[in-house]
């Protein structure tokens, strides 16, 4: 049975798609069946693997009965490496299942039958804790927190925190924290070095040991739709999210 990732944070703009794309394209370059599920409305996971936002049909007809996995599911460019797009479609779903039975567990239900079939499952989440980022966390096992090098970032990180353990009491007892990583890291400021520091000092192995530094190829890469291990596999953006990826295989 494969592995499912939810990559989580409420806060916009610290790498949380690009990280799930360019970790999830080195699985599969290492020869990991991968599948990624753009689960946010923005659906800029289905644009940085190369497909257009409007393709369906995708993940929200999946969660609302519409469509089969099999339907949904499309290939990239990346062997082994499989997507599940979105589109602006699933900003209507988090209105639409807060009135509904279960509705925490729509994309869990959804995914079941495509478990098997997969090294790895990556799940892209919206940057909040509504509706749809429940959802994820209640379809996966392990929870990837991205968080960039600032104060602010730390204070969020408390929250998030407490979110995943009310869903580790009730909706989903087996979800564990999988991991905390950097991002954007300027290891010329105080800063940076600070919240890493803190972060490392009290979180300890929950840490991973990469981080991913501040890089403008990183950036670049989503509007070729390419993930960095195509784009520019050699940059030191490239290079450490291939380390990340060996982290996340040996940690198991």
């Amino acid at each position: 049975m494969g592995k499912s990732f939810v990559f989580v944070n409420q806060k916009g703009g610290v790498g949380k798609t690009t990280s799930a794309v360019n970790l999830g394209a080195y699985l599969a370059e290492a020869g990991k069946k991968v599948l990624l599920v753009d689960f946010d409305s923005q659906a800029n996971l289905t644009s940085g693997v190369g497909l257009d936002k409007t393709t369906k049909p995708g993940v929200y007809e999946l969660i609302t009965g519409q469509a089969s996995p099999e339907q949904v599911i499309r290939e990239t460019s990346v062997p082994n490496l499989w997507t599940i797009p979105s589109s602006i479609d699933l900003s209507g779903a988090a209105v639409e299942l807060v009135e509904q039975e279960k509705r925490d567990l729509f994309l869990k239900t959804a995914l079941e039958s495509s478990c098997d079939a997969y090294d790895y499952i990556m799940i892209d989440c919206p940057p909040s804790l509504g509706v749809l980022t429940l959802n994820g966390l209640a379809a996966a096992d392990s929870v990837l927190i991205p968080m960039q090098c600032e104060y602010f970032a730390m204070e969020g990180l408390s929250l998030l925190l407490q979110t995943i353990r009310r869903i580790q009491k009730g909706l989903n007892t087996r979800l564990r924290i999988g991991g905390i990583f950097f991002t954007m890291y300027d290891q010329r400021t105080r800063l940076a070095q600070d919240v890493v520091r803190e972060v490392s000092a009290y979180f300890r192995e929950k840490v991973f040991a990469t981080i991913i530094p501040r890089n403008v190829r990183i950036s670049e890469a989503p509007s070729y739709g390419q993930p960095i291990s195509q784009y520019d596999p050699v940059s030191a953006g490239g290079k450490a999210y291939q380390s990340l990826a060996r982290e996340l295989t040996e940690r198991g």
